[in-house]
């Protein structure tokens, strides 16, 4: 409704991978065929790095004509070529969480609410621009 809205068209429907660089970058040589599309947000970081060597091999100049953007900001998305614009969670806060809904489940307490209100950060990097 939003994109309606904007007078913005329905963008491609996601492809299903399996969290890994090569399903990335089949996912980024489909991208790369689609007209109008300007911005990839990826699953996680890996799939990120293979979509990147997908648009570099369809000649797409990344953040010029395409922006990518990862999720889980592993260690190596900063040393990428562009480096690679992320989201960092928190880990941590994300085990303590899941824990405390494992153990009141275990012990048939109400489960605790706020699972999915986990803050994030996004890590703005290289691999992003305004649309071209």
């Amino acid at each position: 409704e939003a994109l309606a809205a904007a007078g913005a068209p329905e963008p491609p429907l996601p492809d299903a991978g399996d969290w890994s660089p090569a399903a990335g970058h089949t996912a980024g040589l489909r991208l790369a065929r689609t007209p109008g599309v300007t911005a990839v947000f990826a699953a996680n970081d890996e799939m990120a790095i293979g979509a990147l060597r997908a648009f570099s091999e369809a000649g797409l100049s990344v953040p010029g004509d395409i922006s990518v953007v990862g999720f889980d900001d592993i260690p190596a998305a900063a040393y990428l070529a562009p480096p690679l614009t992320t989201v960092r969670q928190d880990f941590q806060a994300l085990a303590d969480r899941a824990l405390g809904v494992l153990l009141a489940r275990i012990e048939g307490r109400a489960r605790p609410d706020g699972l999915a209100d986990l803050p994030v950060h996004l890590s703005v990097r290289q691999s992003t621009a305004p649309p071209p």
